[in-house]
């Protein structure tokens, strides 16, 4: 469920790694384009510059998050990461994947001979490294988040968009530059030029299929996503046992961040509580809550009527 705080910082890592990284790659790539007239070659160059601004957006959005609460923001500022997440899934699929398929089928339709491919090698091999190299970097953070889960259930747990995103983005430059390469390849190969445009059209569906998992996954924690069955479950028996309440009625949870949790509670005090019973019952479960949940920062009680309902007076 939790996120471990010492992750921030190595997200945080991780995302400038890429932005340094992805911006020398974008340049390279666009450089052997201009020289070999690869399509494949144009439509990495723009994923790698789409990918560093996503990594500007993703910094901006974690340094807006971490704002205190004001007048107009009570509850703080932490679902700005959640929105700006949501902007780097806008600009994958728009200008990633939409400019890489558009740039394809022109190169369909407007077929040039490759020229030496000499540098495209050059720069793939290269760009293959710089990838590598702040994929680890985003790995070490998303280790953090991942513990024994898998890949896929631990992105689609984690509520910090930012350590997976790094990740996932990465990998799909890896597997992108790798498209790029057959395509390269075996239109020199097999003298088409028709080949370069089709790795073009492949990578663009790729970054579409990455972008729409991002959106996805980031949809949840915009509008307002509680915590997993599992967490509410324990929540529940924690409350429960404490001697001085009855039963939770219900349990409603938000997150507001990826380390704050907004958790009410709706409960029945047992009858015999004295006003101070309820007072020191509400005390406890607070103490015990923010220490099995570190991440739960707001604790809101709502208590059923502790009187039985009196009969309405008949009539006379």
């Amino acid at each position: 469920m939790y996120v471990s705080k010492s992750g921030a910082s190595e997200s945080k890592v991780a995302i400038v790694a890429a932005i340094i990284g992805n911006l020398g790659v974008a340049v390279t790539k666009f450089v052997a384009a201009a020289f070999s007239g690869s399509s494949a070659m144009l439509s990495e160059g723009i994923h790698s510059l789409v990918d560093t601004g996503n990594g500007v957006l993703l910094l901006y959005g974690l340094r807006q998050s971490r704002r205190p609460p004001d007048f107009t923001h009570p509850f703080g500022h932490g679902k700005e990461l959640y929105f700006w997440s949501l902007i780097v899934a806008i600009t994958v699929f728009a200008l990633g994947g939409g400019m890489s398929i558009y740039e394809g089928i022109w190169h369909l339709n407007h077929p040039t001979p490759l020229t030496d491919p000499f540098w495209n090698y050059v720069v793939l091999g290269c760009a293959f490294c710089f990838e590598g190299t702040t994929l680890l970097f985003g790995w070490k953070a998303f280790r953090t988040v991942k513990g024994n889960r898998g890949i896929l259930e631990a992105m689609h747990k984690s509520k910090d968009p930012s350590t997976f995103i790094v990740v996932f983005e990465d990998s799909g430059a890896l597997l992108g530059l790798a498209i790029a390469f057959c395509g390269v390849f075996l239109g020199h190969e097999l003298n088409s030029p028709y080949l370069d445009g089709v790795a073009s059209i492949v990578i663009g569906l790729m970054l579409a299929t990455m972008a729409f998992f991002l959106a996805y996954e980031t949809k949840g924690l915009l509008i307002g996503e509680g915590v997993d069955r599992e967490t509410l479950g324990r929540l529940r028996r924690l409350v429960e046992d404490d001697p001085g309440v009855a039963h939770v009625s219900r349990l409603l949870t938000m997150y507001f961040g990826p380390h704050e949790v907004l958790l009410t509670l709706e409960v029945k005090f047992r009858d015999e509580l004295s006003a101070v019973g309820v007072r020191a019952t509400v005390a406890r479960v607070h103490k015990s809550v923010r220490k099995e949940f570190a991440d739960i920062t707001r604790i809101y009680f709502a208590s059923e009527s502790v009187a039985a309902e009196q009969p309405e007076d008949k009539p006379h």
